[in-house]
Parts: C-alpha cells; structure tokens; sequence
C-alpha cells in the first residue's frame, strides 16, 4: 500500500474539499478522528486499490454526525441526517486502523 499525503489547516478546509469530491446525489460521508489527527483516505486509483491520498489536518473531533454548510465554512453537530443542501460527516473514532497506523508513522518520519 502506498499513501500520498495532503495536509490542511483547519477542519474546514478538509470538509470543503470532502464536499467537492462527494459523489453527485450523496450528502453524506465517513471522516476518522484517531491519535490526534482527523483524517479520510480517497482512493487514487479505479484498477489498482493501494494507492491512497490521506488528507488530514490535527486534532479531534467528537459528536456522532456533524453538519458541514459549504456556503458559510461552518460545521455543527447534529442528531440527525435532515437537509439535501447539507453535507453531513459520520465520525468515526476506531479503537486501531492499521492503515492509518503506517500513514501516520510514515508523516513522523
């Protein structure tokens, strides 16, 4: 497996690019909070499955579903998935991601 890296600054900056690249008619997607970063790994590849881009940016993030408004860069949590015009983030707090272990150690290094 080999992971390309692109950071960002700030929670926002990686919600809008996650809107950007969203399937069209799909409103909702996964984000990670695991050991201090907050991360989502896009495949770069259709045939070949061990190219991955991990975008990413430090810190955490707590709350089951966030709602992110692309217009105004302003994410909230919510109990649940109400809006079309929203984009809405499922966090997911793994207790071990041995793929984002590597990547990870990988950016320490």
């Amino acid at each position: 497996m080999h992971v390309e890296y692109e950071e960002f600054d700030s929670m926002e900056d990686i919600f809008s690019y996650m809107a950007s690249v969203m399937p069209p008619m799909k409103n909702t997607m996964p984000i990670n909070s695991y050991k201090g970063y907050v991360f989502a790994f896009v495949p770069l590849g259709h045939n070949n499955g061990d190219v991955y881009l991990m975008i990413y940016t430090k810190g955490t993030l707590d709350g089951r579903i966030l709602e992110f408004d692309i217009n105004t860069k302003i994410y909230k949590k919510v109990n649940a998935i109400e809006r079309a015009d929203k984009t809405y983030f499922i966090v997911l707090t793994p207790k071990r991601n041995t793929i984002a272990d590597q990547a990870i150690k990988s950016l320490s290094s």
